[in-house]
C-alpha cells in the first residue's frame, strides 16, 4: 500500500472542501481507495490531504493527472503543493 500526501494552502477551506468532496468519483476512478484532510492548528486554509493506493505506481499517476490539477486550479490552491510518497511498514 502506498501513500501519497500533498500539503498546500487554499483561499477558502469551505469553498475548497466543496470541490474536493464533489471530486471523490473521479479519485476512486484513478485508484484512491481512503483519504483524509488535515487542517494546520494555527491556520484552516493550510491542508494536508492523504490518498491510499493499492501501489506506488498508482499513486504517482494520480499526482501527475491532469484531473487532479484542474480539481486543485478549480478549488483555489495558493500554494504550489508539497507532494511527497511513503510506502507503509
Amino acid at each position: 500500500m502506498a501513500t501519497l500526501f500533498v500539503r498546500h494552502t487554499v483561499a477558502d477551506y469551505a469553498a475548497w472542501r466543496r470541490i474536493f468532496d464533489a471530486f471523490a468519483p473521479t479519485q476512486e476512478a484513478l485508484g484512491v481507495t481512503d483519504k483524509a484532510v488535515y487542517q494546520a492548528a494555527d491556520n484552516a486554509n493550510d491542508i494536508t490531504v492523504t490518498h491510499e493506493f493499492a501501489t506506488l505506481e498508482a499513486a504517482r499517476a494520480f499526482a501527475g493527472s491532469p484531473e487532479l490539477k484542474a480539481a486543485m486550479h478549480d478549488a483555489g490552491v495558493t500554494s504550489a503543493p508539497n507532494i511527497w510518497f511513503a510506502n507503509r511498514a
